[in-house]
């Protein structure tokens, strides 16, 4: 996810300002790509002419914005980013309960995830965790592509891998429990210390690997697959893979603010991005994840789960605020703290 905070204010000059402020407005935090934030700020008002303000930032920037402001919230919903921060926001009661009426027509993934939060958030999308890499710098480097964790580790890639850092993204933070739950929680961080021999930067935003792949300033990033797609299909030498030992994946999730000040409309915007309707706008906005709506068309383009090897991932346990801030800390104190190769 794109971290720098952009403040969007949508749909300027699609409706006539008499028209949205008899409507009221809109304050949406968006941790998806800025593209999609804009097309889905812009679509509603033009819906329901509530005038939408969008913010962007990751999903680890977004909650801790929220708990900063838990005492004043300036913000209505919460869109899109990596479903754990989410189960964490609900167990930490900074956001409230919705039963839509739009859940019977969501795949069970992301039915389950209202569930597992009290009914306080609901999964948008999902997508599978794997690497990209760049073909023409691999080739000209004489490097065969990965296709196993176990290959990450290999001295060919030596300053050639990119992967967030967990304290600012979603991304990351699925990184590192799904190796947890594959390889066991000691094995997972003495693979994340090798790793970090082959690592030339963490960076902020989750979705800024495998932008570095597709421009040749990397080889490889560990990424979401889908983030790949977007960069193959605008001209970028860009392929992604899933890991021979299993993979774990995202439920992107969306939830209402705590204290929402404009709470009727967060309702209207919640139960809109439920639709088909909405969920189409993340293909035009060259995103493709799978949607949750089971109506909504699939993007061809978007990466088969059918054809990866999926862990069974804990969304509830890994969701849990102390099992996020614990594997963190862990992270910070055996992997961030370790000097640069």
């Amino acid at each position: 996810m794109k971290i720098t905070a952009l403040a969007l204010t949508a749909g300027m000059g699609v409706l006539a300002s008499t028209s949205a402020s008899a409507q009221g407005v809109l304050n949406v935090y968006c941790s998806v790509q800025v593209e999609w934030c804009t097309l889905a700020a812009n679509e509603f008002q033009k819906a329901t002419g509530i005038k939408v303000s969008m913010t962007q930032k990751g999903s680890g920037e977004t909650i801790a914005q929220l708990k900063a402001e838990a005492q004043n919230p300036k913000g209505d919903v919460w869109f899109g980013g990596t479903g754990d921060p989410h189960l964490q926001a609900a167990e930490e009661g900074l956001t409230e309960v919705y039963k839509s009426p739009k859940l019977a027509e969501l795949h069970p993934w992301a039915v389950k995830q209202n569930s597992d939060s009290g009914g306080k958030t609901v999964g948008i999308y999902a997508g599978a965790l794997g690497y990209g890499f760049n073909t023409e710098l691999l080739a000209k480097k004489n490097v065969k592509a990965p296709a196993c964790w176990a290959d990450l580790l290999k001295p060919d890639f030596k300053g050639e891998i990119q992967m967030a850092n967990p304290n600012s993204s979603g991304t990351a933070y699925v990184a590192i429990a799904t190796l947890v739950q594959l390889m066991g929680e000691d094995k997972a961080f003495d693979y994340l210390k090798k790793l970090h021999a082959n690592i030339n930067a963490y960076t902020r935003s989750g979705t800024a690997p495998m932008k570095a792949v597709a421009r040749g300033e990397t080889g490889v990033s560990i990424s979401f697959v889908h983030d790949g797609v977007t960069e193959a299909l605008a001209g970028f030498p860009v392929k992604t893979a899933t890991p021979c030992e299993g993979t774990g994946y995202e439920i992107g999730s969306m939830s209402i603010v705590k204290g929402a000040r404009n709470l009727a409309n967060a309702k209207k915007f919640y139960d809109w991005a439920l639709t088909p309707e909405a969920q189409k706008l993340e293909a035009q906005a060259k995103q493709f994840q799978v949607p949750s709506n089971k109506n909504t068309p699939v993007p061809a383009e978007a990466p088969k789960f059918a054809d990866m090897k999926m862990i069974d991932y804990d969304q509830a346990r890994y969701g849990k605020s102390s099992e996020r801030k614990r594997l963190i800390a862990r992270w910070d104190s055996e992997v961030g703290s370790l000097p640069k190769p």
